[in-house]
């Protein structure tokens, strides 16, 4: 198995939306805000060759939005979902399977792109794309609160393609991918469990956005059900304390990974950098 971090770029979003009732003068020393109160999140996806399958986890914002979405979220750098897949090695039609962790549009945005001017396509044409039916059925029917974060134009062609598969909970479709179903920041949201050589790897996505939301009441006030999230997040680091388990964080603008320790203080990061610095040889 190789893993590979792709970043699609960066966005900005409101800080105290972020970090919900944490005080900015806290978690603006975590990530300074800019003189409009935004901080700047990656948009990091992983790549993941195993056997005949290439497998790629979330998708980014995408570049299919007009000039006046975008400048909602002032989305910068160089790095774009395409060109970071193509930087690997690979073409576009080598991806055999995309799992989306949740269909909010910075996750499942590059998923769909344009076939000319006027009709969108799966931008993997022989990709095997992952949801599943609870979230989706959410996602098509949203709520007024997370209605702004379900596009249609990303995930209604998804299903007109027929390339839209579910995963039920407690199941895979993969050898080496297990995965966590947690429902405080939307509808059964997949957090993917990848084993690697005698490791484990969390994908966390929007459970734990940035290893700066590591305390269990540091949660954004994009969450649903925001008591749930902290109890999800108890859960969760609590296994990767005990297990040693690698978190990768998705929207973390300066760390890809880190590992997590129990201290008298509650559980802390002991430490995050690069995902290889963590990965056995």
């Amino acid at each position: 198995m190789n893993i590979h971090i792709i970043d699609t770029g960066f966005f900005k979003l409101d800080g105290g939306a972020m970090f919900g009732v944490v005080p900015k003068s806290l978690w603006n020393k975590q990530n300074p805000a800019d003189e409009k109160n935004l901080c700047s999140w990656a948009m990091r996806c992983l790549l993941i060759e195993d056997g005949k399958k290439l497998i790629l986890i979330d998708t980014g914002m995408g570049d299919k939005q007009d000039a006046k979405f975008f400048g909602h979220y002032d989305l910068h750098g160089d790095a774009t979902l395409i060109s970071s897949i193509q930087s690997k090695g690979f073409a576009l039609e080598d991806v055999t399977d995309v799992i989306l962790t949740h269909l909010h549009f910075d996750h499942v945005g590059g998923a769909v792109r344009f076939r000319d001017q006027s009709s969108l396509q799966p931008t993997f044409p022989n990709a095997t794309y992952w949801s599943n039916e609870a979230h989706w059925n959410w996602a098509i029917n949203p709520n007024p609160r997370e209605k702004a974060s379900f596009l249609k134009e990303n995930i209604l062609p998804l299903h007109e393609s027929a390339q839209l598969q579910f995963i039920k909970n407690g199941t895979s479709p993969f050898e080496s991918i297990d995965f966590l179903f947690v429902d405080g920041h939307t509808e059964q949201m997949m957090l993917p469990v990848i084993s690697y050589k005698d490791q484990k790897i969390i994908y966390v996505a929007d459970l734990l956005p940035s290893s700066f939301h590591i305390p269990i009441p540091w949660i954004m006030s994009y969450d649903m059900r925001p008591l749930q999230t902290m109890d999800e997040k108890q859960t969760v680091l609590h296994h990767a304390v005990h297990e040693n388990h690698i978190l990768l964080f998705e929207h973390d603008p300066l760390y890809e990974a880190g590992i997590v320790e129990q201290t008298d203080k509650g559980i802390k990061i002991r430490a995050r950098g690069p995902l290889t610095d963590f990965l056995a040889n």
